[in-house]
């Protein structure tokens, strides 16, 4: 038998749970069998089905329930009644289907879309996702990491750490809030723990993924490089659906750059200045719908020597790339790249081998300020391209782009050329400059007129 309401209790015992009242069939009527109501003691037994879920409306975060029945004999649920904001209809309901031989848990809705995520914890692998429920596991888009950094990573975008704890053999289904929730009024839900779970590989942070998509790319790309222990500008992440939060370190500078934070990676679509500027206003204008730009972002200046991009190339060797001063001009294409001191070349070296030992191969942007290269941006993955190609592919219709045209005129000419088509690029341009990244993203056969060596 699978008493579902029991199960609950137990899990109550282990941990927070959503406030529930359940009730199992007793002669035609519905008999009460166990609580967890926040203020209430455990199991506290109401007068009747009216005031038991009078009791738990009130002290529901949204002032809503829902309704679930099920057959202890079959683990299947039967009907889910959703979002019932009356006790009189809940009451209601309940009676209908304990009529019906079944038994009812009522339990406060929980919002989905809180800006909080749901997952798995197993083993020693976090799984997670926005907008979800803790099946998103079985989605694609959802984010999966070691359970260290995943909490971790969480405990800074929330500002608190999850109550989960991992061990070998045992699997918990929860959901995280930024807002108290449950009978305890902690930020943690568990929905169900079993032991005897069996070990899964993975583990691996990829990103595109749907919570990076929620906090933005470049937020979500700096977190995993200030956890694999990069040094990384202290950055305040201002997202259209959390509180704003914080992490990396400081530079010693007072100046700060303002930094939109796409959903994905858009390279030189947006802006990027330095100075602060309305967050507010920037998105508004930049993105009036909503849903391009996930967060802006004001970061620590780094007082620049050198500034560049770094990539693995296709054939497994390191690019290095950059200038002297700034490199926001480099990235957009209008400057090429210079000669690189070893010194510096040596320390963004040494970044590497730190990024990639936890990531893989990696593409990342760097600002040197004399004594430590940071880590300003970052992307995990091999590149497509080589020191001579940028994307390779064969074509029978090639067009030509002038480097000195710009960023704009490069999105105008890919958007008007025909299906299968590829780009020529006259002109000196950085490899890992902003130019060859939109090359990369498009996919097209991509390549120099003229062969083009890089240090």
């Amino acid at each position: 038998m699978h008493h579902k309401d029991a199960i609950l209790d137990s899990l109550a015992m282990r941990g927070n749970v959503a406030q529930f009242v359940a009730f199992r069939p007793d002669s035609g009527k519905a008999r009460q069998s166990h609580s967890r109501i926040a203020g209430h003691e455990p199991n506290q037994l109401y007068l009747d089905t009216h005031e038991a879920i009078e009791t738990l409306l009130a002290a529901s975060a949204d002032h809503s329930v829902n309704v679930r029945s099920y057959l202890p004999s079959d683990p299947r649920s039967r009907e889910f009644v959703y979002g019932l904001k009356s006790a009189k209809e809940a009451c209601r309901t309940v009676e209908r289907l304990t009529a019906e031989g079944l038994h009812t848990i009522v339990n406060e809705t929980v919002d989905i879309s809180d800006g909080g995520v749901s997952g798995v914890l197993q083993g020693q692998t976090l799984e997670f996702s926005p907008d979800d429920t803790p099946r998103c596991v079985e989605k694609p888009g959802t984010a999966s990491m070691p359970f260290e950094k995943g909490m971790a990573l969480l405990e800074m975008v929330y500002g608190f750490r999850p109550d989960l704890d991992a061990a070998i053999g045992e699997r918990t289904e929860f959901s995280i809030h930024p807002r108290p929730m449950g009978w305890k009024q902690t930020h943690t839900l568990l929905w169900e723990h079993e032991f005897g779970a069996p070990s899964v590989a993975g583990g691996e942070v990829t990103w595109p993924n749907n919570f990076s998509r929620m906090i933005g790319d470049k937020a979500f790309g700096l977190m995993i490089a200030h956890l694999a222990g990069a040094c990384v500008p202290r950055t305040l992440v201002i997202s259209r659906r959390i509180r704003p939060f914080e992490f990396g370190r400081s530079t010693g500078e007072q100046e700060v750059w303002t930094r939109t934070c796409p959903t994905e990676q858009q390279p030189g679509l947006y802006t990027t200045v330095k100075g602060w500027i309305d967050p507010f206003t920037l998105l508004q204008k930049e993105d009036p719908e909503g849903d391009q730009i996930a967060s802006v972002l004001s970061q620590d200046a780094v007082a620049a020597g050198y500034s560049g991009a770094a990539i693995t190339t296709a054939d497994g060797g390191f690019l290095i790339e950059g200038v002297q001063g700034e490199g926001d001009e480099f990235m957009t294409g209008r400057v090429q790249p210079g000669d690189l001191p070893q010194e510096i070349r040596a320390d963004v070296e040494n970044l590497n081998r730190r990024l990639s030992s936890s990531l893989g191969p990696v593409r990342f942007e760097w600002v040197h300020d004399g004594k430590t290269a940071w880590c300003v941006q970052l992307h995990r993955g091999q590149s497509v391209s080589t020191r001579s190609v940028i994307v390779d592919g064969e074509t029978e219709k090639w067009f030509e782009f002038d480097v000195s045209c710009g960023l704009p005129a490069l999105r105008d000419l890919l958007a008007e050329m025909p299906r299968g088509a590829g780009v020529l690029v006259e002109g000196k341009v950085g490899l890992t400059s902003h130019i060859a990244d939109v090359l990369r993203k498009e996919g097209r056969p991509a390549r120099f007129t003229a062969t083009k060596t890089h240090a």
